[in-house]
């Protein structure tokens, strides 16, 4: 039992922070993921302060390619557990591991990753760890692929000194971009290189650089050349190869400005790819099973009066004349008693969560309408951005050739005065001046094309200022707003574990007064038939088929 409140069912996996566990609410029918710091780290400050950043980076993302965060906090003995969403699906590494992707698929899977990634660098987060075992395809609505990113375990909403030693290298090196190889600050960009190295990895079946020696990978992610994926795969289009390699630039100016410009070209690319779907393609492959959704939970407190009128009716037969021994009779009456104040209880706990399922729920609407809008201002940001880049490479060209116009209108002047003083005849001058006039205007309309340009520019320029501010303020506010309900849902959380530490208790004394009118009443004869039909009723009321008694003849 973690926190009093979450009971753990299943180990799920082990990461490079935390154990996974399969785990259900006591008292809420809710399966989550719950993951604890491992318990040879458990003295890692640092690592305990990441993992509560990864809760605060995911839950302010709120996107439906970020695995959702339900609770964060920390057990009576100090350890630090964050509980999620829990996902049925397989990691995108077992696909990959199975051979190479048709494109529209391994294109549909990371414009997926693009569009959350695209929000979380909009909102200041970076994920720093993008790797094949931290994305989970999942079945949604029907939908195959639907991604979601997991592990914000090293995501970070502002640089903080503390948690790390200056040019410490973090990651995964496989995936580490060239500024995380050389020690220096993740940046969104590095996000998008390990976006071009999943791509690679989906639509070849091979990683661009392979080592089993840390420092050497490094090396290559620092300074190799990306090996072409159509060297790998000849029905690879151009298309598909320009955007793996601008990805993998191994400086973060010639990759895409940011996640949004990616998420442009990939749809581009798909509406150029068939329409039939993926799927329809591999019909008739082999596909792996699918992993099993959680067993049932238990009838829970409902099934306490049941197993307590059973008892009822053993006793009543057992000792028609009320003459029971004064523990029995005294187990019996607390087994009634705690039914009913467990029944209660439920209720209280089930109004409780109500509430806080209503703040969380205008939690995420916050986050969501105000994550939009970012969203929104940060793509046409972006396109802003890129025309003001335009504008500006033009005016430098502009400026380049009107120095050179003027050198050469300076040139033509001297021509002029020199073909003047040596006394040239009437067409020669002409000639001559004629070719100084049209050097001149020809510089007079370079310097109006770049006043016009450089106007441009600025517009763009300022444009680009202005949602930028319009995007900041937004940040401020769901900073603000965010820490606010976090703090109600805090205090929720925590009237809801009392309740429900309150709730254990009585399950702990049920079970107790439970064995002792098992024990007594379990060797009677004329008690054998209740206790199979206390059997059945308790498997039908957990969801199991009850299981028949073997007939004679």
């Amino acid at each position: 039992m973690v926190a009093g409140r979450y009971r753990l069912e299943a180990r799920l996996g082990e990461g490079g922070m935390g154990v996974v566990y399969r785990a259900r609410h006591v008292l809420i029918d809710r399966v989550v993921a719950l993951k604890l710091i491992r318990p040879d780290l458990r003295g890692e400050t640092h690592l305990r302060a990441w993992m509560l950043r990864e809760a605060r980076a995911a839950n302010r993302v709120d996107h439906a390619h970020i695995i959702d965060i339900h609770d964060i906090g920390e057990t009576e003995e100090g350890e630090l557990y964050l509980v999620m969403e829990y996902l049925v699906g397989t990691p995108l590494s077992s696909e990959i591991a199975k051979g190479p992707f048709p494109l529209a698929r391994a294109v549909d899977v990371l414009e997926q990753m693009a569009a959350a990634l695209g929000r979380a660098h909009d909102l200041g987060v970076v994920h720093r760890d993008l790797k094949s075992d931290n994305i989970m395809l999942t079945n949604r609505g029907g939908r195959k692929d639907f991604v979601k990113i997991l592990d914000f375990g090293l995501a970070h909403l502002a640089r903080d000194p503390r948690l790390a030693p200056k040019g410490a290298v973090f990651g995964t090196p496989e995936y580490m971009s060239p500024e995380q190889a050389r020690g220096e600050e993740a940046t969104a960009s590095s996000d998008l290189y390990a976006l071009g190295i999943l791509l690679y990895e989906m639509t070849t079946g091979q990683l661009p650089y392979r080592s089993h020696d840390r420092d050497q990978l490094l090396e290559m992610q620092r300074a190799a050349p990306c090996p072409s994926p159509r060297l790998l795969r000849v029905d690879l289009s151009q298309d598909a190869e320009k955007i793996i390699l601008k990805l993998l630039q191994k400086t973060t100016e010639k990759r895409y400005k940011d996640a949004h410009h990616l998420s442009e070209d990939l749809k581009s690319l798909q509406r150029s790819l068939p329409s039939t779907p993926w799927e329809a393609l591999q019909a008739g492959e082999a596909q792996g099973p699918m992993p099993q959704p959680p067993p049932a939970p238990s009838a829970g407190v409902a099934e306490w009066a049941t197993r307590a009128a059973h008892f009822g009716r053993m006793m009543a037969r057992a000792y028609p004349g009320g003459d029971a021994p004064p523990e029995v009779a005294a187990a019996l009456e607390e087994c009634w008693r705690l039914a009913n104040r467990a029944s209660r209880l439920e209720g209280e706990v089930a109004s409780l969560m109500r509430k806080l399922e209503a703040l969380e729920r205008r939690g995420r609407a916050l986050r969501a309408e105000i994550g939009r809008k970012v969203e929104e201002l940060a793509h046409e940001e972006s396109r802003v951005l890129r025309d003001s880049s335009t504008e500006n490479e033009l005016v430098a060209q502009l400026r380049e050739r009107l120095v050179a116009g003027e050198r050469n209108v300076s040139q033509a002047r001297m021509q002029a005065d020199a073909a003047e003083k040596q006394g040239l005849g009437v067409q020669a001058l002409r000639q001559v001046f004629e070719r100084a006039g049209q050097m001149q205007a020809f510089v007079d309309a370079r310097r109006e094309a770049l006043a016009e340009h450089e106007l441009r520019a600025a517009k763009k320029d300022a444009q680009a200022k202005d949602l930028r501010r319009q995007i900041e303020e937004l940040r401020a506010q769901l900073a603000r707003y965010a820490e606010a309900l976090e703090e109600d849902i805090a205090q929720g959380r925590e009237r809801v574990a009392q309740r429900t530490r309150e709730g254990l208790t009585y399950e702990k004394s049920f079970a107790e007064a439970s064995e002792v009118l098992m024990r007594h009443l379990r060797g009677r004869p004329e008690c054998r038939d209740l206790f199979e039909e206390l059997a059945r009723d308790l498997a039908r009321g957990a969801g199991h088929a009850p299981r028949e008694e073997p007939r004679a003849g």
